[in-house]
């Protein structure tokens, strides 16, 4: 038999009457973020946050502080060195936005990363944020305390400094020594793309 739409037909809706106005991903861009970041935002009503970073260099150094109740509400988690090279491989941040939402923060925090998200993902969160640190990414000379500001509706993920400040810090700034990745991981860094790009090898 023929399928036939009925009446009250919600389920694949025409372009001009969409469920919602925009899609459930989208891309800031910032003196953060000049190659962009993913925020997905399908669910949430949560659009804006501004507050003090707290910065970590590693997931592990993020969830310890999620443990020991270190985070609060207002702050915005920065985790960095996770990126396609960083990582290596651009690990999954979902532990550490998991153990937020535990801990009763997940509409109170905002985190951002230059490693990756799941679709799982809950709360105010940018991933995927480029250039990553590792590749002289801005994300890399935040400092705990310095104001974030991550503006869905604008389209920006910035911090409240001066081009100056940012290129006066990137300057001094050195990748944390991490321990040496097996000889496949370790070609796979020298080789692999910016997040922006795919973070395919080159």
């Amino acid at each position: 038999d023929e399928a036939t739409e009925q009446d009250g037909q919600e389920v694949v809706r025409p372009l001009k009457n969409p469920l919602k106005d925009t899609g459930g991903l989208v891309i800031l861009k910032g003196n953060l973020a000049p190659e962009g970041c993913v925020v997905k935002v399908a669910g949430y009503e949560r659009r804006k946050q501004t507050g003090p970073a707290r910065v970590f260099e590693s997931e592990e150094d993020a969830m310890a502080a999620v443990r020991r109740q270190g985070i609060k509400a207002g702050d915005v988690v920065v985790i960095r060195n996770e990126g396609p090279a960083g990582g290596p491989g651009m690990r999954e941040m979902l532990a550490v936005t998991a153990a937020l939402v535990g801990e009763g923060l997940g509409e109170e925090v905002a985190l951002l990363t230059d490693g990756r998200f799941s679709g799982a993902t809950r709360g105010l969160m940018a991933g995927h944020v480029a250039p990553e640190s590792v590749k002289g990414g801005p994300i890399g000379i935040v400092r705990d305390g310095d104001e974030i500001t991550l503006d869905v509706d604008a389209r920006r993920l910035d911090v409240k400094l001066s081009d100056e400040e940012i290129a006066a810090r990137a300057s001094q700034y050195r990748p944390p020594e991490r321990p040496s990745p097996t000889a496949a991981l370790a070609k796979y860094a020298k080789l692999v793309s910016s997040a922006s790009l795919g973070a395919i090898t080159r």
